[in-house]
């Protein structure tokens, strides 16, 4: 089925939205009843209505404060890095680099900020967290009740972008390179999305993780909010590998139905290599003084982009590491907003 008329298939279709289960704040899922199920389900569609007064975390609070934060009921652990490790409540957000050993540039108040996105959302009554592997496959496989979406909204029925941070598959930077990316892209007026996927378990589970979220927010489109058009992966690292591999193949080689391939993949910072055919225009970043993902690779995989007629722009940072995130106070500073002009313009989107 090509793309054109998939999308046609999926809007007669016009699915109704899966249940939102969410984890208990252990990190072992919870079940919850058929009527919670269709209450977050409205809540979702119309964009949430409840207001709170969720307090703002500030950069000398502990990682206590975080995981009992009550924005992030029932999901908390799912916001920091490793899978199944007890961490030091004691620990202060100014040190949170420290639970990052891949990566550089990791700066607290950026990672605050996009933490406080989260709980103003929260505090908005919108729906931040949602549970997109299915209750039966959890009971399947537990491991599936360490994933999951956070969602940081744009303009209502804009394209979407879904983010796969990096960590060597061992553990999740979406503090460093995944919400900070999202509330960057979201306040350009797309809707973005970041993933927690399996740690632990190689690439290959990891990115049917990401296969399975894109498949997720196409079928509840209409739910999310969110155009079914010109989406976008974007992943750092390991991540990248992810956003790349479905990029060259589509998630049906991940396990999901037929679903088209990104309309663009921003990758940063990874050794990967392959190429197919036909590759979705792609957006590079990297550091000249990477010495986990050289630099080197990078540029081999873009001239081969080049060389079967895939757009490209690539930007290769003077004085910059592995694993830089956002870039702020670096020569990268910036990319963010750069590789969303690249999206906009191969899309052909008007905000």
């Amino acid at each position: 089925m090509n793309t054109a008329h998939w999308l046609s298939h999926v809007r007669k279709l016009a699915p109704s939205p899966l249940p939102v289960l969410l984890a208990s704040p252990c990190g072992d899922a919870s079940e919850v009843n058929s009527a919670a199920v269709e209450a977050t389900a409205a809540h979702a569609a119309q964009g949430g209505s409840t207001q709170h007064q969720f307090p703002p975390l500030r950069s000398d609070d502990r990682l206590g404060d975080l995981l009992n934060h009550p924005a992030f009921q029932g999901f908390s652990h799912r916001i920091l890095p490793w899978d199944g490790r007890a961490y030091g409540e004691a620990m202060r957000l100014t040190d949170i680099g420290q639970l990052l050993p891949y990566h550089t540039h990791v700066e607290p108040a950026v990672v605050v900020g996009a933490l406080n996105r989260m709980v103003d959302d929260a505090n908005a009554g919108r729906t931040v967290f949602y549970d997109f592997h299915t209750e039966e496959g959890k009971r399947a496989n537990p491991a599936l009740r360490r994933t999951g979406l956070f969602f940081f909204r744009g303009t209502p029925g804009a394209p979407f972008a879904v983010i796969a941070p990096g960590g060597g598959f061992s553990y999740v930077a979406s503090v460093h390179e995944g919400f900070p990316y999202a509330d960057q892209i979201s306040k350009r007026g797309f809707n973005a999305f970041v993933l927690k996927y399996r740690a632990g378990h190689g690439g290959g589970v990891a990115t049917e993780d990401l296969a399975a979220a894109v498949a997720y927010i196409l079928r509840n489109a209409r739910m999310l909010q969110v155009s079914l058009d010109g989406y976008s992966l974007w992943g750092s690292s390991a991540g990248a590998r992810m956003a790349a591999a479905i990029g060259s193949h589509g998630p049906a080689r991940f396990g999901t139905p037929p679903y088209p391939k990104p309309s663009v993949v921003v990758m940063a910072y990874t050794g990967h290599s392959e190429i197919t055919a036909s590759e979705p225009p792609t957006f590079v970043v990297a550091g000249d003084r990477d010495g986990i993902a050289p630099p080197a690779l990078m540029d081999t995989r873009v001239a081969a982009l080049r060389r079967i007629g895939t757009s490209v722009e690539y930007h290769k940072y003077p004085s910059v590491g592995h694993g830089f995130g956002t870039g702020q106070g670096t020569a990268a500073q910036g990319w963010i907003g750069q590789a969303i002009q690249f999206w906009t313009r191969e899309i052909k989107y008007t905000p």
